[in-house]
């Protein structure tokens, strides 16, 4: 059973969990101080329409992390985004990280990303609270994502809205893409079907 505390600054988080084989622990995270992100995918977990899902809801699946924006010209992706998610909907989950860090791209409401992503391209893949994805006050999971330490290999972090991070059914980064690359192209296509 996990309990997670969050507190009022947004870069400081506290995870607290409860373990049945190592008791209680404890890691507090903070960008600013380069503490590191938990080891694992599966500690992650992000808040989506008030509610927070933990990642360890995807295990077994492949799960495809995108930086997201509506006024970006990669914003038709997010229908390409739906499809990949449709097609390949037993072994993947698209996950939505909307950012206005590039140019001011997203400068809406949580519920109005929603509103947006639902009535404009029929979005049904989790699209997180509005946050960092860059610098010393990113998110924790993307701390994870680009902290190699905690994902094995990986230092990049998003470039522009509409990157990619690709994450096997282990929990394991497998790929980072550009925003360039569509959510359909073959390589990630070959990954998924593997």
């Amino acid at each position: 059973m996990d309990f997670v505390k969050k507190l009022i600054n947004k870069t400081y988080s506290v995870r607290m969990s409860i373990s049945k084989h190592t008791g209680v622990g404890i890691n507090i995270l903070s960008n600013e101080n380069n503490i590191s992100a938990p080891r694992s995918f599966y500690d992650l977990s992000a808040v989506s329409g008030g509610r927070e899902i933990n990642f360890t809801d995807f295990k077994g699946k492949f799960v495809l992390l995108v930086n997201v924006a509506s006024e970006c010209g990669f914003t038709p992706q997010y229908k390409e985004l739906q499809e990949l998610q449709d097609n390949y909907l037993n072994e993947l989950v698209v996950l939505g990280f909307p950012s206005n860090q590039f140019a001011g791209q997203e400068p809406g409401s949580d519920e109005a990303i929603s509103d947006f992503c639902k009535v404009n391209f029929g979005v049904t893949f989790p699209i997180f609270s509005k946050d960092s994805v860059t610098g010393k006050s990113k998110q924790l999971v993307y701390t994870w994502l680009t902290e190699m330490s905690a994902n094995g290999w990986n230092t990049k972090e998003p470039s522009w809205n509409f990157c990619k991070y690709l994450i096997d059914p282990s929990g394991n980064l497998l790929a980072f893409y550009s925003s360039s690359v569509s959510p359909l192209a073959s390589d990630i296509i070959s990954r998924i079907k593997k």
